[in-house]
């Protein structure tokens, strides 16, 4: 199989050892992540062919981020150098009845002030199969928006498959540009479409309910919009605390409605990058599966990126696959 190919920002997470909040503590660890990113990694660990495109410092931090990345065996040659700080974000973890807290620090980041002279689309998916973006990517800049928009466009001229996790955060959106304008201008060049009713309302300005029959509803109404796009998948989180949550998923593919069945989470050790993992297991189970099967191969993946600490799911086929056979105990293996 081809590559898979991921565009966005590389970040440097920071948080306090455990479940305490920084006045608590003077000791701090770091991962890194960034949404696409944790796409990129967790599907390298399916055992794809996985490049990232991305800017990072010019700096050892930088260097570090890249040695990060290609630890997983993901080709980081698109992956570019400025003199432009690599972003952080803080993160306190909640626990119980208090919610996990994040503050961003990537004003001016290396990844924001991307031009698009640095990204060489022609060769960067010279070997591309499947180009993967998010709603992350377009809100931080106006470069970002037009850099990704040209990839979509090589992308599609070339007949690659293309997924869209539109992830919308108003409080992303800075630059002038309406968010429902750009999104709508990248799902015209979007194949497969990863999100939920708060998205397809945001995209379509609709009011849909949560119910199974308004989300397939919803689905129909997406698709004519964007006739490009074939299948909607949507995941869904039940939350009974910060500790304990419920994952389920649920599809139109223009012809049938799925759906899984809940997978309890009782002790999350970190939910930061499960919905990157429920993509990334979407990405690998439909070059492989049928639809349904990598609709619940993409929930197992995603559940069990809750045990990991950091941003990007570890997990292996292997363990993906114990899970989707009713392996939920984490008994010990010898």
């Amino acid at each position: 199989m081809g590559q898979i190919i991921t565009f966005g920002e590389v970040l440097m997470r920071i948080s306090p050892w455990g479940n305490k909040k920084f006045i608590q503590s003077n000791v701090a660890e770091f991962f890194f992540g960034g949404t696409e990113l944790n796409v990129g990694i967790s599907i390298a660990r399916f055992g794809s062919k996985v490049k990232h495109i991305s800017a990072v410092s010019d700096d050892f931090i930088g260097e570090t981020a890249i040695s990060y990345i290609n630890k997983f065996g993901v080709d980081t040659s698109s992956i570019v150098r400025t003199k432009r700080p690599l972003g952080v974000y803080f993160l306190e973890v909640g626990a119980v009845m208090r919610p996990s807290t994040i503050s961003y620090n990537r004003s001016h980041s290396s990844f924001s002030e991307i031009k698009p002279r640095m990204v060489d689309w022609e060769k960067a998916l010279k070997e591309g199969e499947w180009l993967h973006w998010t709603g992350i990517t377009p809100a931080l800049s106006p470069d970002a928006f037009h850099i990704l928009k040209e990839g979509l466009t090589l992308a599609r001229e070339k007949g690659m498959a293309v997924s869209a996790d539109p992830t919308y955060r108003r409080g992303l959106w800075k630059y002038g540009k309406e968010p429902k304008e750009a999104l709508t201008e990248l799902l015209e060049l979007s194949t497969i479409f990863i999100g939920g009713i708060n998205e397809i309302n945001e995209v379509l300005g609709t009011n849909y309910s949560y119910s199974n029959e308004d989300f397939i509803e919803a689905s129909k109404a997406l698709i004519e919009a964007f006739p490009s796009i074939e299948k909607v998948f949507d995941k869904i989180r039940t939350s009974l605390n910060s500790s304990w949550h419920k994952i389920r998923a649920r599809m139109w593919n223009g012809k049938e409605f799925k759906e899984t069945e809940d997978l309890d989470i009782t002790h999350i050790v970190d939910r930061i990058g499960t919905g990157d993992a429920f993509a990334a297991g979407l990405v690998h189970g439909l070059q492989r599966y049928d639809d349904c099967k990598a609709m619940k191969f993409a929930s197992a993946a995603c559940a069990l990126k809750h045990t990991y600490e950091g941003d990007v799911n570890l997990a292996t086929v292997d363990e993906v696959t114990a899970i989707l056979e009713g392996n939920t105990s984490g008994r010990l293996n010898r």
